[in-house]
């Protein structure tokens, strides 16, 4: 398989991805919260939170080092940079900065009390060496956590064809673009090739059933929708056979009408000391 450069990062970063970002963070927040609670994320840390995007998990983690802590997140997208910092700014979070570049290769003041990120490592084309360089970031005794997807548990039943379908085209076209789909799955090798020991691991997914069901159907339709212009490239699927315009509603009826279960991705956190 043929690994991606950062640059051809495949949802990008125009203002329609971050606003998904934003809609997959209320979503996905309790979760990972739980995950950074659990690896012993609290008040007074100083954490480093690599591949900020827009933000959402630096905010999150400075619910739980509080005013006493401090957040540094890092992106290699200035515009991500700029949207992040703008929320900072609105919300009077002091405590929280942005900064622009590759976290592996940047130099801090000083060292951090954790490291964390969600959904970050499956786009580096070499997540344990990644994991290694950011450890090396972590005071002794300091936490690396992650939070990962694999698309590995997504299914339906009875069958919702529908959902079912746009989670093979999801799942064929990160295969084919480079994108490592199965992250999730990998945390505990990429963990250990980094030099850490085995890490503690948590899986949670976010499931439901018609009426239920309907947010995570959406979180599932906007995917495809960014992912659109590289199916068709890639050759996975056209707009035609995906039907834009009515995908959610389809999908909606079809749950309904089969009192079908949505599962969605498996939701995966792992934690080391250092």
């Amino acid at each position: 398989m043929t690994k991606k450069t950062p640059s051809a990062y495949l949802l990008g970063h125009s203002d329609q991805e971050l606003d998904r970002l934003r809609e997959q963070a209320r979503l996905i927040d309790p979760i990972t919260q739980r995950f950074f609670r659990e690896a012993g994320i609290g008040p007074g840390m100083r954490v480093l939170d690599v591949g900020s995007g827009a933000g959402d998990v630096a905010f999150l983690a400075r619910e739980l080092v509080g005013d006493t802590g401090e957040v540094v997140g890092v992106d290699r997208v200035p515009t991500a940079i700029e949207a992040a910092s703008a929320r900072a700014a609105a919300r009077s979070f002091r405590n929280v900065t942005f900064r622009e570049g590759d976290p592996g290769e940047m130099s801090f003041e000083r060292p951090f009390d954790a490291v964390i990120g969600r959904y970050v490592l499956q786009f580096q084309e070499n997540p344990a060496t990644m994991v290694r360089k950011l450890a090396a970031h972590v005071r002794p005794g300091g936490v690396v956590v992650f939070h990962e997807i694999d698309w590995g548990g997504l299914r339906s039943d009875p069958p919702c064809p529908t959902y079912d379908q746009c989670c093979k085209w999801g799942a064929e076209t990160l295969r084919l673009h480079g994108t490592e789909f199965r992250m999730g799955n990998k945390l505990h090798a990429t963990f250990v090739a980094a030099g850490l020991a085995p890490p503690s691991m948590r899986l949670e997914a976010l499931i439901g059933g018609g009426p239920k069901a309907v947010d995570l159907l959406r979180l599932v339709a906007d995917l495809i929708a960014n992912f659109l212009p590289e199916m068709e490239r890639l050759g996975v699927a056209t707009a035609a056979d995906v039907g834009m315009d009515t995908l959610l509603d389809r999908m909606t009826r079809e749950a309904s009408a089969n009192s079908s279960m949505i599962v969605g991705h498996f939701q995966v956190g792992a934690w080391s000391r250092v």
